[in-house]
């Protein structure tokens, strides 16, 4: 899905007009071959193309996540100055369900998910697993005049089953003590779209209760009983906003961006640990992960020991072809070269340097050598492409 960028030729540019005195037709003649010779050599450089287009200028366009869309968004702008405005990476956001479609259609070049696809999806239609981040998931809340929240895994869990509905029930109470807790009805925030965000959030829960298991279990869809849904991490933020004694689930970027305060969870050792960039980190310390091409279907960090591991962590990742040449796509080498370069620059520390800005954790080092091998193994047509 390459794109030629046009520059300015020199055939619009103003014309040279040759004079009919013969004493001064030597420096016209001069002239030209100055401008021939200037435009040989860029041609042959690799400057300028026939056609007057820049060469290898390429538009790459991914979809999904919006959980890393602030994050993916900063790369592009930022991989776009340093390539001299060549690679443009458009992502569109629409949630991981809606880029796993499109990647699976083969209308976009990559997607962004924070659920890992299924050991039949990555066999079947040959994708394989990039991550790019680590990010958290916070429970953002809008009770007028709580500074402070503390809640626990079975709490959080009641209240999105409806089992709480008060801001002052006894369960959050016990949690919260010497904080005079408000009697008004609890409104739960959720997402209407297929959400990564979803899948982690639901699957904390389904780690911390059973019920939640039995009832709703894990999925990037769920079946929300009496909850205000809305699009997106910027859609469940705004609502949040804009709805009191609600609570609702975002990524920790969105949360601190917007200004809306959101609790502290009890972990998988009894601490009560805000979301952080190191609490964050440490949940995904003891991981154990498979290669890029292997079954990612049941990584997680959800409620990871440690002491200061945040319980609602999770890694994000990038879905692109292992051969991405492919007759429906019409993807060519060129644009497939440039989606691998991007994504080797996006796992090593440059890419990685503008995470923690934005509230995401930089990839542990294994992680990185893990990225490294997946993408030495795309190929085009058969041929690596680094």
């Amino acid at each position: 899905m390459s794109e030629l960028k046009k520059t300015k030729g020199s055939q619009n540019g103003d014309q040279i007009v040759m004079p009919h005195k013969g004493g001064r037709t030597w420096i016209v003649v001069a002239a030209l071959v100055i401008v021939v010779g200037v435009i040989l050599a860029a041609v042959l450089s690799g400057g300028l193309l026939s056609s007057g287009h820049r060469k290898d200028s390429v538009a790459l366009t991914g979809a999904g996540a919006t959980f890393p869309m602030p994050l993916i968004l900063k790369w592009a702008d930022e991989y776009y100055n340093k390539t001299d405005n060549t690679v443009k990476i458009n992502y569109g956001g629409g949630g991981s369900g809606a880029g796993i479609t499109q990647i699976k259609d083969k209308h976009v070049d990559f997607a962004g998910s924070d659920a890992p696809l299924s050991a039949t999806d990555s066999s079947t239609y040959g994708l394989v697993h990039v991550p790019e981040t680590l990010g958290a998931v916070v429970v953002a809340y809008n009770e007028p005049g709580l500074q402070t929240l503390r809640l626990d895994g079975p709490t959080l869990a009641g209240i999105f089953m409806r089992n709480i509905t008060t801001w002052n029930d006894p369960a959050i109470a016990g949690l919260n003590p010497g904080i005079t807790l408000p009697s008004d009805q609890i409104t739960t925030i959720v997402r209407s779209d297929s959400s990564g965000t979803t899948f982690v959030f639901s699957g904390y829960l389904t780690v911390v209760s059973n019920e939640f298991a039995t009832l709703y279990g894990q999925g990037k869809s769920v079946s929300w009983h009496d909850a205000i849904g809305a699009n997106g991490n910027p859609g469940v933020t705004q609502t949040i906003k804009t709805t009191q004694h609600s609570i609702g689930y975002i990524e920790l970027a969105y949360a601190i961006a917007n200004n809306v305060p959101f609790a502290q969870l009890k972990n998988h050792d009894g601490n009560f640990v805000n979301a952080s960039l190191e609490t964050t980190s440490a949940a995904a310390s003891s991981a154990t992960l498979p290669a890029g091409d292997g079954d990612w279907s049941h990584v997680n960090i959800l409620n990871a020991p440690g002491a200061s591991a945040y319980p609602i962590a999770s890694f994000t990742y990038v879905l692109i072809y292992k051969e991405l040449y492919n007759d429906q796509s019409k993807m060519n080498k060129t644009a497939a070269k440039a989606l691998v370069d991007f994504l080797w620059w996006v796992v090593h520390q440059e890419g990685q340097s503008y995470a923690p800005d934005l509230y995401y954790a930089q990839l542990p080092s294994s992680v990185t050598a893990i990225n490294e091998a997946t993408l030495n193994s795309i190929t085009y047509n058969g041929q690596t492409l680094r």
